[in-house]
């Protein structure tokens, strides 16, 4: 399956207090992706730490993956940045070293306009030549792209995808406004993880997924049921996932729970990048309770 169709699995990307990419730790979490059969892996996306990592680094994860992969699953990278001309220099990286995609954040300290925006992708698209997904996040960067904006950005040469929150209700609606503004082609792919399976039934392209980097057999047999259109097993199996999704909102999403389960399964022996902090012992106790109770490992 091509990219920005199906499940989009994205990774965790280990590394030590200096910042340094554990390659070994990576490629094993890589490895279980690619065995499990996910339809594209989204590195160095939000849960990926893009944004703590130095380009040094960043390319050192994309590389390793991509060897990882070895043609198998295709892979796209984040590639934002403060600066447009580090995302340009980043998006480079990642197609000189094999990424079939870019994801691309309007990351800044300053609030950015509209057209700011537009002229970012469009100039990254542009000087890179590498395809772009764009990745509305407005929980972390604080922007949120209108529909209208993203109508316009899909009609830029090389912008092809784009990664909405799936909203707790209304996902069928946005869907299909979305649908009649963008060309034929141009990927309506989903994150939020507890949405998604409507935003899927919904007639979305993609589900991209925290859970499937660590969880893949979970959210591909979600995935796979939503594809065919049975919403009433897509909404059984995500409601046995409750409990999972109770532990990304009680503790901030699904960073750190993310983090917490994979040492757990004895995956990977690291922390989240300092600012961010390991969760405390008690819901360290209750992660790898909800993993064990819903039979995730």
């Amino acid at each position: 399956m091509p990219l920005f169709r199906g499940l989009a699995a994205y990774p965790i990307t280990p590394a030590d207090a200096d910042g340094k990419v554990d390659v070994a730790a990576l490629r094993r979490l890589v490895r279980r992706l690619v065995d499990a059969k996910v339809d594209s892996i989204g590195l160095l996306g939000s849960t990926g730490t893009y944004a703590y990592l130095a380009r040094d680094e960043r390319r050192r994860a994309i590389d390793a993956a991509v060897a990882e992969v070895g043609g198998a699953v295709p892979v796209m990278a984040g590639v934002g940045a403060l600066r447009t001309d580090a995302a340009v220099a980043l998006a480079r990286d990642a197609k000189a070293a094999g990424a079939g995609a870019g994801l691309l954040a309007p990351v800044s300290y300053t609030p950015l306009t509209d057209e700011e925006v537009f002229v970012h992708f469009q100039t990254v698209a542009g000087e890179s030549e590498l395809p772009l997904c764009i990745y509305n996040n407005p929980g972390t960067t604080h922007f949120s792209f209108s529909p209208e904006l993203e109508q316009r950005l899909s009609g830029v040469a090389g912008v092809v995808a784009v990664k909405n929150p799936a909203p707790a209700s209304g996902v069928a609606a946005q869907l299909a406004d979305l649908r009649g503004r963008v060309p034929e082609g141009f990927s309506l792919g989903w994150s939020g993880d507890a949405n998604a399976a409507e935003a899927l039934l919904a007639g979305g392209d993609a589900w991209h997924s925290v859970i499937a980097g660590l969880f893949p057999q979970a959210a591909l047999a979600l995935c796979r049921v939503a594809q065919t259109g049975d919403a009433d097993e897509a909404r059984r199996l995500n409601a046995r996932l409750a409990p999972l999704w109770a532990l990304f909102s009680d503790y901030g999403g699904g960073l750190r729970v993310i983090y917490a389960a994979a040492t757990a399964l004895g995956l990977v022996s690291t922390a989240p990048p300092r600012p961010i902090l390991p969760l405390p012992l008690d819901a360290q106790t209750r992660v790898e309770a909800v993993v064990r109770d819903l039979e995730l490992a």
